[in-house]
């Protein structure tokens, strides 16, 4: 794929249904959720953006990146980059980068969520500026998950001894023993945002979670 730079990053951003709305269904500002997936070399070889308003939670819309270089190296996951609803615009890394803060900046998100987003985080330095906050601080504890109970084993902290990650937890929440995570970065930033929905607390709340 030819690019002619920033100009074309831009005009895309400008055209995508994602870049067109700066409020969320629910009256609120947008928030993103940004999961990412890695290659055989740690490198972030794909990562997807779940655009929600900031009082519902409601997914109103998401975007899919596959880094090119980073996904042709192969990883784990390679087998579902392209298992997803969402279309992937493919872009070397600093082009998909560009593209991707150009987007952010045009629907007015400041805050990014992920979970366990000291990993997401410390694999994208491009958004260093933006305020970071990790779902798994409130989704792993007793004070802020409503479904974790007396019976399970948590840390005199409230946390969960074990059994914390995406997968567990969205059992535990939606009561699904049958959800599996698909560890496809777009599919999975949507599910992860369904763990802030399902929680049920105000973003205030999400104050103690900023890294």
């Amino acid at each position: 794929m030819h690019s002619n730079g920033s100009l074309d990053f831009l005009n895309m951003i400008r055209n995508d249904k994602a870049a067109s709305r700066k409020t969320g269904s629910g009256g609120g500002n947008l928030i993103a959720v940004i999961d990412t997936e890695t290659n055989w070399h740690n490198q972030v070889m794909s990562l997807g953006i779940a655009y929600a308003d900031d009082k519902t939670f409601k997914c109103v819309d998401s975007s899919y990146y596959i880094f090119k270089e980073e996904s042709r190296v192969g990883g784990m996951f390679s087998g579902v980059l392209y298992r997803c609803k969402e279309r992937p615009k493919v872009f070397c890394r600093s082009e998909a980068m560009d593209a991707i803060k150009a987007e952010l900046i045009s629907t007015g998100v400041r805050k990014i969520f992920a979970y366990n987003a000291k990993f997401d985080y410390g694999h994208l330095p491009e958004l260093a500026d933006y305020e970071w906050y990790d779902i798994m601080r409130l989704a792993a504890y007793k004070q802020y998950n409503p479904a974790i109970t007396d019976a399970d084993d948590c840390c005199k902290t409230g946390r969960l001894r074990s059994n914390y990650g995406v997968e567990p937890i969205t059992r535990m929440l939606s009561g699904d023993s049958g959800y599996f995570e698909i560890h496809n970065a777009v599919s999975d930033a949507v599910d992860e945002l369904h763990i802030m929905e399902l929680l049920g607390q105000e973003l205030e709340v999400y104050a103690c979670a900023r890294l």
